[in-house]
């Protein structure tokens, strides 16, 4: 069966990702305001009432911003660990407070919706809980690993197991260093609870990388220490090192941060 993938933006300006089936579907974060996400995923003959749940990272702004509007306007059902909604009902980015809408996972347990078996697994961030997310559906196997400071065991073993792999390239460590940021900032991306470097995501994929992984979405890159044609460059030269080869082995995409992606089709 075939399997969609769709980025509505990826960034720190919002985070929203779309996995489906053509019928059906489930959001992965929603950063963004819902007119913006109902027009994009229109753009793309989807509507809203083909979205079953919206499942949730953390209670960061650029990840949540659209889902008080989804779950409690549009009676979409919106799914996070407890500590996750307790940041969410405590915080000032959703102005739609969750109750009608809010469903309690946790770590490690799955849970269906519909077709889609999603689970989540611990990631370390600086928020006030943080999960990845391993997404089953027919012989897929999807994977988002974002807003994370460095690869645990945990995670490593969901990456591990992705045919389609959308995983974080924050930053490259020499914008960074030489960037403007305030010292206390870089300290707080650098520090293992922040973000991924370019380095760090390639070398875990080159060193970890499978045939069975089949498609590879860079995401989450930085506005200020980023770009695409260097995140890309930095994974393509460690595959290249170790004989891996993009567009023949795996396909490689650095996801754009304020606009979509286009709809990709899973085999």
């Amino acid at each position: 069966m075939k399997l969609q993938f769709l980025s509505l933006g990826s960034g720190s300006s919002g985070n929203c990702y779309y996995l489906g089936d053509g019928n059906y579907g489930i959001l992965l974060d929603a950063g963004l305001p819902l007119r913006k996400i109902k027009k994009i995923l229109k753009n793309y003959e989807i509507g809203l009432e083909q979205i079953l749940a919206v499942f949730i990272t953390h209670d960061h702004g650029d990840h949540i911003k659209g889902i008080g509007a989804l779950g409690e306007k549009q009676g979409i059902p919106v799914y996070a660990t407890s500590s996750v909604h307790e940041g969410i009902e405590n915080g000032f980015y959703v102005k739609q407070k969750l109750y009608a809408s809010r469903r309690i996972i946790e770590k490690g347990q799955s849970v269906c919706v519909g077709e889609f078996r999603v689970t989540a697994f611990e990631v370390p961030h600086d928020a006030s809980d943080c999960v990845g997310y391993h997404v089953q559906y027919a012989h897929h196997s999807c994977v988002l690993a974002t807003d994370l400071g460095r690869i645990n065991e945990t995670a490593g073993h969901y990456i591990r197991q992705a045919n389609h792999l959308i995983i974080e390239a924050n930053y490259d460590e020499e914008m960074l260093r030489q960037g403007r940021y305030p010292d206390f900032l870089k300290e707080r991306i650098t520090n293992g609870t922040g973000h991924l470097c370019n380095t760090e995501t390639a070398e875990f994929l080159a060193s970890n990388f499978s045939p069975h992984l089949k498609n590879i979405w860079l995401c989450h890159l930085s506005h200020e220490n980023n770009r695409q044609e260097v995140a890309y460059e930095a994974v393509e030269k460690m595959f290249n090192q170790q004989g891996i080869r993009i567009g023949t082995d795996v396909n490689l995409t650095a996801l754009r941060r304020t606009t979509p992606s286009e709809l990709f089709e899973l085999e």
